[in-house]
């Protein structure tokens, strides 16, 4: 039986990975065995993350990568396991979003994930398949003021999983997405200790924030063979936060 997550000797890239979830999941899928390719704007950033999956005896190269910018002629070749994390946030009212912000999200979360996967999966397609984690949110199930552009790209991750899922099965590739909910992060963990931090915190049916490592499971079920049945599937980690009571 396949041992869950086990991706040793897999070539991965990770997009997002200069910090938060794609260098968490750049380092575990690194312990784990697999040759990682880190990939971000910040090379700086990104070089930090390497020094430190080395340090623990795992093998990476780094990528300067603009999902806004993408040169697809940089990730030809191949790789088993896409990690589909870039993404970006602008905050703004519906009445005050003004047409920069909109396309930076939705031309870095949607099109920008998009064109990554279909150069990806066409090295995937000669090498006999291979497997996509796009990573969406809860906002992409569900609604919160002053991100529509976020919410509309994530709801477009989740329907475009589910479509690359259907063409891409014939090839042997299978395509799934991770809707985190709020987790926990050097970048937020002041919000959260905020007054307004704690009361969202209260809505979580767990009542408490999810960690990076909540997503590991999630993470390496998807990448490896064990979920070799799988694709087309979204995976809610979210302490309940959708399920929750209105």
């Amino acid at each position: 039986m396949q041992e869950l997550g086990q991706v040793a000797g897999k070539r991965a890239l990770v997009t997002g990975a200069s910090s938060g979830l794609g260098a968490h999941f750049g380092e575990l899928l690194a312990s784990r065995g697999a040759e990682v390719v880190l990939a971000a704007r910040r090379l700086a950033a990104l070089e930090e993350v390497a020094a430190r999956i080395r340090a623990a005896g795992g093998t990476c190269t780094t990528l300067q990568l603009d999902m806004m910018a993408l040169d697809t002629a940089q990730v030809e070749g191949g790789f088993d396991i896409l990690v589909n994390n870039a993404g970006i946030v602008r905050e703004a009212s519906a009445l005050d979003l003004d047409e920069a912000a909109w396309d930076a999200v939705v031309d870095t979360n949607l099109k920008g994930m998009f064109f990554l996967a279909q150069a990806v999966a066409r090295g995937m397609r000669e090498r006999g398949g291979g497997t996509i984690v796009n990573i969406a949110s809860i906002l992409g199930l569900r609604q919160a003021g002053g991100v529509l552009p976020y919410a509309v790209s994530k709801a477009g991750v989740i329907q475009m999983t589910k479509s690359l899922a259907l063409e891409w099965a014939r090839h042997g590739i299978r395509v799934n997405a991770i809707a985190p909910g709020y987790i926990e992060t050097d970048l937020n963990r002041e919000f959260w200790q905020s007054a307004g931090g704690l009361a969202m915190i209260k809505r979580i049916p767990q009542r408490r924030l999810g960690q990076l490592a909540d997503l590991d499971g999630p993470l390496l079920l998807l990448a490896s063979d064990a979920s070799r049945y799988m694709t087309g599937a979204t995976l809610v980690v979210d302490g309940g936060h959708l399920v929750s009571s209105l």
